[in-house]
This record gives structure tokens, C-alpha cells and sequence, in this order.
């Protein structure tokens, strides 16, 4: 809080979320902001002591939030995640039941026979990881080279875990929305 002070007495430009009590290490860190410690605009969010930061929607809130945490992942990107109360949505009931197999060749074969293959993000991109996590083997631990390196290495392994995750959500989604019942061998 002092420093923030200091640098907005002699009108330097301050990298706002750089002051946010985050925890300390590479991995993912948060602070949480409850009702009175923000404001949420159309393109901005107003965050206490921070200031108004530009966002990008991925969706609309369905209702009001009780809360926002900011969280900043390994690869230095921020996201917003807030809590918002609502109902649950009753899906239509429907007679269908599916078994699925999980696999090693196939990622699943349902009951009807249909397969269903996982993304391989990392086999069309292991040319470029083996670029990258070669340069940051080269750099001098603690140096700022070495600190780019390794967040160009989160960034490349955070794109391969947001292809992963995308999807397993579009999937489970599309199991749950067509089916009752759902039986799994393992």
C-alpha cells in the first residue's frame, strides 16, 4: 500500500494488479473481493483499491455476483470468477441410458458403438515445446530470460490444457443433455 502511494504522489504510471495481495510462487494465485469491494460496469470491473480494469465477457452474469476473485494463472493471464446465486435448470427427462468404456487408443466407445477420439494438442505442437523447454534449460535460474522463458513455457502448456479441458466440457455436456442414465466401465 505504501509503494502504491508513493508512486501516485509523483504521478507514475502504476501496474495496478501488480499491487494485488496475491500469494507468492508461479502457480496460480487469487484475491478475493466481496459486496462493497467491487463494481461491475458493461466493458469494466471496479475493483477497491485497485481500480477500474478493462474485461472481456465470456458470457453475461445471470444474476447478481456476491463476490469476484482475480485469479492470475502461471502464464500470467487473469481471469475473473464470480459467484452468482441461481437456480438449477431442470433438464428434459428422457429415456436414453448410455454405457461408455474409456480407453487408451479411443478416449471412449459408447454402447451404440460410437468412438470418440481425444484431441492430441501436444503431437501437431512438440516441435515448438521442444523449442521452447530447450531455450529455458539454457537460461540462468532467477534471471528475467529465464523468467520470459518460462512463462512462453505456461502459455504453451496452458493452450494445451484449455484445448483438454474445452473438450471434456463439451463432451460431458452433450452425454448429460442426451442421456438419463450414464454407466461407466473403467
Amino acid at each position: 500500500m505504501k509503494t502504491f502511494l508513493s508512486q501516485q504522489k509523483a504521478n507514475r504510471k502504476v501496474d495496478l494488479l501488480n499491487l494485488l495481495n496475491l500469494k507468492v510462487g508461479n502457480h496460480a494465485q487469487t484475491a478475493r473481493f466481496r459486496k462493497g469491494g467491487f463494481k461491475i460496469g458493461q466493458h469494466k470491473v471496479y475493483l477497491a483499491k485497485i481500480g477500474k480494469l478493462k474485461i472481456v465477457w465470456s458470457r453475461e452474469l445471470p444474476g447478481p455476483p456476491s463476490s469476484v476473485t482475480v485469479i492470475k494463472d502461471s502464464a500470467n493471464r487473469y481471469f475473473l470468477s464470480f459467484v452468482v446465486e441461481i437456480q438449477p435448470e431442470v433438464l428434459p427427462q428422457t429415456d436414453n441410458s448410455v454405457g461408455i468404456d474409456l480407453g487408451i487408443k479411443t478416449f471412449a466407445t459408447f454402447s451404440d458403438g460410437t468412438k470418440v477420439d481425444a484431441p492430441k494438442p501436444l503431437k501437431k505442437r512438440i516441435k515448438k515445446y521442444i523449442k521452447l523447454s530447450k531455450s529455458l534449460s539454457h537460461k540462468t535460474k532467477g534471471s528475467k530470460r529465464y523468467e520470459k522463458a518460462r512463462v512462453r513455457v505456461a502459455k504453451f502448456h496452458a493452450k494445451l490444457k484449455d484445448t483438454r479441458t474445452d473438450f471434456l466440457h463439451k463432451l460431458s455436456t452433450e452425454i448429460i443433455r442426451e442421456n438419463q442414465t450414464v454407466v461407466l466401465e473403467v
